[in-house]
């Protein structure tokens, strides 16, 4: 599978001087294994003491907005599989606890299945690769692989798949994910950045194995994202008030910012939007500032996304272009500490927006040109940090749930050899490589862990459902 993946160029072959500048690490690497055994992986088991988990995800809430808490937490309630996805500081805690090599990347953070998808390229191609960077961090590479391969187990009984073909599929990220470092290993640093995977490769990978409903089924998801532009969010998202394009009001999930901030005068309001705008551009290079400034503000509204983002701030702006048929749709998202800094330590950057647009910056093959940060403003008087990105571009995750055992297989292998390339990238390949070796210890050890973790996760699901019925916690269950 790495072999028909790896859609970069192949790499050249081998130099004693490579494998010289490389010893080192890869000496490294091997003597790790006697510090934290391949077969420790395996292991899982809570802390006496560990925190109520309820609790954790609770003081979450404290600086988010009140009136959207419960909408999170009837997400979360959706299934276990959801509760996994809105619970990364969780699995942040329970990381924290496991063994690990000592080798550092900038991880993702919130490496879960769901956080991988499809999105297009600046030139124009649709790729696949990591796509959500909120708790990115540099933090041992394991806990990477951990969260992704238990998202796997976890995704595999929401199908209701047997535990073999469960294990399956965690078996086949792993394996994709140590093969293709081993991979990664051989080539030359140069070739290693230029590495993407280009959805036709995808697609090509998935007709070897899958039956053609599935394969239609994920044809039909990418076609899907090829029209997930700005004039498809337009479409839906805008309407004509007065003559003039107006985002929509769809409380609680869409709220314009004329309705939340009613009371100010709208000279004050534009004002300070104009100053938020600023700040970003701030951020971009200078060609990406000549393109934002051929651009005017229309109208900003409030927008609920995600599971665990729901309740932190996340405005959506509307802006046009050359005239009436030409909006761009941007995504101001509030990033506050990722939940790996209590256990991986602090970020270097000054503001949280920085640490995700520069961590992404480093992890992904290809992306948005118009990414960038916007440090310390709030228009309720409170100072917050947001990334600002475009809303729609092609972005598209796959539908877990039209994929059947084989298929759910193939997916594991491509978000693994997209994993092992971003931690290619940031991390030590050499060291990470040699430390994985070329058996199966770590991939069974991981799926050990997977299996382990998901019975934890159910239980944990549960105490957020005990806490809903007693009203410990308040979750709406009817908005999606």
């Amino acid at each position: 599978m790495a072999r028909a993946i790896a859609g970069a160029p192949r790499p050249y072959p081998r130099r004693a001087n490579v494998e010289f500048a490389a010893k080192e690490s890869a000496a490294a690497g091997g003597a790790a294994r006697r510090k934290a055994p391949r077969s420790s992986h395996a292991e899982w088991k809570p802390k006496k003491d560990r925190k109520d988990p309820v609790e954790l995800l609770a003081g979450q809430d404290e600086n988010r907005v009140s009136e959207l808490i419960p909408i999170r937490y009837g997400r979360m309630l959706a299934s276990p599989f959801t509760f996994f996805r809105g619970a990364a500081a969780v699995m942040a805690m329970d990381l924290a606890e496991t063994p690990a090599s000592g080798f550092r990347v900038q991880a993702c953070g919130d490496a879960h299945l769901s956080n991988l998808g499809i999105f297009a390229a600046p030139d124009r191609r649709l790729v696949f690769d990591i796509n959500d960077f909120d708790e990115t961090l540099p933090a041992p590479w394991e806990w990477d692989v951990k969260r992704l391969a238990a998202s796997f187990e976890i995704a595999g009984r929401d199908r209701g798949f047997t535990p073999k073909q469960t294990r399956g599929a965690v078996l086949a990220t792993v394996r994709e994910y140590r093969e293709a470092m081993l991979g990664f290993a051989a080539m030359f640093n140069l070739d290693v950045w230029y590495a993407r995977l280009d959805v036709e490769i995808l697609l090509a990978d998935l007709a070897k194995v899958a039956d053609r409903k599935q394969v239609r089924a994920v044809e039909k998801d990418v076609a899907k994202a090829y029209r997930r532009n700005h004039l498809k969010a337009f479409g839906r998202l805008v309407h004509e008030v007065d003559g003039d394009p107006r985002i929509i009001s769809d409380p609680p999930l869409l709220v314009p910012i004329r309705e939340l901030i009613a009371d100010a005068p709208r000279h004050e309001l534009e004002g300070q939007i104009q100053e938020m705008l600023g700040r970003y551009r701030e951020s971009l290079q200078g060609d990406r500032r000549h393109l934002f400034d051929s651009y005017r503000y229309v109208d900003m509204a409030r927008k609920v996304v995600g599971v665990g983002s729901v309740g932190t701030r996340c405005w959506v702006i509307l802006m046009m272009g050359r005239d009436g048929q030409d909006p761009l749709f941007m995504q101001a998202k509030e990033a506050e500490a990722s939940v790996l800094e209590p256990y991986a330590g602090t970020s270097e950057f000054g503001t949280h927006g920085e640490r995700v647009v520069e961590g992404q910056h480093l992890v992904q093959a290809a992306g948005d040109i118009l990414l960038g940060w916007l440090p310390s403003f709030g228009l309720d008087d409170e100072d917050r940090d947001f990334y600002v990105r475009q809303l729609w571009d092609g972005k598209r995750s796959i539908k877990i749930e039209t994929l059947a055992p084989k298929g759910l297989e193939v997916y594991g292998a491509v978000c693994g050899w997209t994993l092992a390339r971003a931690h290619a990238r940031s991390g030590d390949r050499f060291a990470i490589a040699a430390y994985l070796g070329k058996g199966e210890s770590f991939d069974e050890a991981i799926a050990d862990f997977s299996k382990r973790y998901a019975d934890q996760n159910e239980l944990d699901f549960a105490a957020l459902a005990d806490a809903a019925r007693s009203g410990r916690i308040e979750a709406w269950t009817d908005l999606t």
